[in-house]
């Protein structure tokens, strides 16, 4: 009887311990992906619902809505065309699933790697988009922050291009559905691809992540799924009905169902909540920004120097009026102006020189002498003219400056005016003795050009880009002569409006010249194409 009992107490026993090691093993909600929500009226960006919207978390493959965002960009800019030819990097070929499959040294068309990226989501394609746009992942993930703060998606910062975790690659449901929304209204062109079921990548036909939700909701055309361990099941979705569009953000789904259930629910409260009527307001465009190095010299800096064909912008403003005073026996004291000095392209300038102040009167008294030659050519047909050349020194022996004439007035000194912003800007050669152009001393940007030619087969030209201003263009252009005046020396800059921006060109080269100098641009991971006659 006893040894029975024993024999009970021990299977009891080991009963026990099989029910405490059972507990244990059986799989528990692991608490890593928090759940956050953001639903507004795509109209007028008003906000419908949020829940914990603002909280920085694990966006995973909806980073690529940034990337294809981008690389939209650079394609309406012309930084970039469908048709590029994107060789894929070691990198790019070794990211892990969902991946297209790429081969590191494969060439595959940047729609095609668009496709990829935006219907299946595939890591590869994305990393290899962004390494085509800015040489490598890094830098790339930077300008995907640039542009992040520039549409307001203040609580977003970027890592990579394909939404993998890593350190410091976060974002909110408020800056997703910020960005699905600046998608469907900066980019209608192509935000179709978000509303394919499936589609060409090229290397293979790719069937869409977002495929369950878009065939059960109606009205759903995107946009982008994501899914890691640390996010969870992330959705962020657009739906319109009658007019009326919804876009909506989930973080932190515990499946595919249970998240486009919660989507359901969301995008059928924005619809009830959004008021019938509501007049579209479009997203305010916005310039976006790119770190080029300064390129402004303020007046008195003393640090501005213009070498070999560069370009100077000098921002300052005139303290008192450039005319003249009365001439001696006018009842005024003669005033000789100064000789102007404009340093030479080669030689620096001599110490305790301000070559900015120099640019400034140099246009001062190009001003002045245009006023001259107006003069000469009243008197010529019989009226009084409003200046005499009092003098014109000659050229210094060295070259290195040039003299010009000192103008004195023929008529009474006009009342001084207020000061004036005058922008400058001053082309020069570094090939031949600096002269000054025709030019106008308003308050309109002054250029001085000393030579371009397009003939002896120099008609091809290099394109750097589209951008939203024509001042954006210029500063463009300025940016990439200081940082490539070795092949752009004999260049014209032009800039060229066009119905989507202005585009950014250096004309007046050679096919030699022109496919030199945006192979060494490209090196630099300055986006750029050649044009031909």
């Amino acid at each position: 009887m006893t040894a029975r009992l024993g024999q009970y107490v021990r299977h009891f026993v080991l009963l026990a311990i099989f029910a405490v090691v059972a507990a244990c093993s059986t799989p528990k909600p692991t608490g890593a992906a928090p759940y956050a929500a953001y639903v507004m009226d795509a109209r007028t960006g008003e906000t419908l619902y949020e829940h914990n919207s603002d909280a920085r978390l694990h966006p995973a493959s909806l980073t690529k809505m940034m990337t294809l965002y981008i690389a939209f960009q650079a394609v309406e800019r012309g930084e970039i065309s469908l048709d590029t030819m994107v060789k894929v990097s070691k990198h790019a070929a070794g990211q892990p699933p969902s991946r297209l499959g790429l081969k590191a040294g494969q060439k595959v068309a940047l729609r095609h790697l668009i496709r990829a990226a935006a219907i299946k989501s595939a890591n590869d394609a994305a990393t290899a988009i962004g390494e085509a746009l800015e040489g490598n992942e890094a830098a790339f993930a930077k300008r995907m922050t640039r542009t992040a703060k520039a549409i307001g998606m203040n609580g977003t910062t970027f890592a990579n291009a394909n939404g993998l975790t890593a350190k410091g690659h976060l974002s909110t449901a408020h800056d997703m559905s910020v960005l699905g929304r600046r998608l469907f209204y900066d980019f209608p062109q192509y935000y179709n691809i978000f509303s394919r079921r499936e589609t060409d990548a090229g290397v293979t036909d790719v069937v869409s992540t977002n495929r369950k939700f878009l065939d059960m909701y109606k009205g759903a055309d995107g946009i982008k799924t994501g899914f890691t361990n640390a996010a969870g099941f992330n959705l962020t979705a657009s739906a319109e009905r009658g007019g009326v569009r919804i876009i909506a953000t989930i973080f932190g789904g515990t499946s595919t169902a249970q998240r486009n259930a919660k989507m359901v629910e969301l995008l059928d409260m924005g619809f009830a909540k959004a008021r019938p009527g509501a007049k579209t307001r479009p997203p305010e465009p916005v310039e976006m920004p790119a770190e080029e190095p300064q390129l402004v010299a303020e007046a008195g800096s003393g640090e501005a120097r213009m070498m070999g064909a560069k370009t100077l912008r000098v921002s300052t403003v005139v303290e008192r009026s450039p005319r003249p005073m009365r001439r001696p026996g006018s009842g005024s004291e003669a005033v000789q102006a100064a000789p102007v000095a404009v340093a030479e392209v080669a030689p620096a300038a001599d110490a305790g020189s301000d070559p900015v102040a120099e640019m400034i009167a140099a246009q001062v008294a190009v001003a002045a002498m245009e006023d001259g030659i107006a003069g000469a050519l009243a008197e010529a047909a019989g009226a009084a003219p409003p200046f005499e050349v009092v003098d014109a020194g000659p050229a210094l022996e060295d070259g290195s400056v040039m003299s010009l004439a000192a103008l004195a007035p023929a008529t009474p000194a006009l009342p001084e005016p207020e000061p004036v912003h005058v922008p400058t800007v001053i082309h020069t050669s570094s090939q031949s003795e600096p002269q000054l152009a025709e030019a106008v001393a308003q308050a309109e940007p002054v250029e001085v050009v000393t030579r371009i030619s397009t003939s002896g087969g120099r008609q091809w030209g290099v394109n750097i880009g589209r951008f939203p201003s024509r001042t954006a263009a210029e500063r463009a252009l300025m940016q990439t002569m200081l940082a490539e005046s070795a092949t752009l020396d004999e260049s014209l800059r032009k800039v060229v409006q066009r119905k989507a921006g202005y585009d950014a060109n250096f004309m007046g080269l050679s096919q030699e010249e022109a496919d030199l100098a945006c192979r060494r641009l490209q090196a630099r991971g300055t986006p750029c194409f050649t044009m031909g006659p």
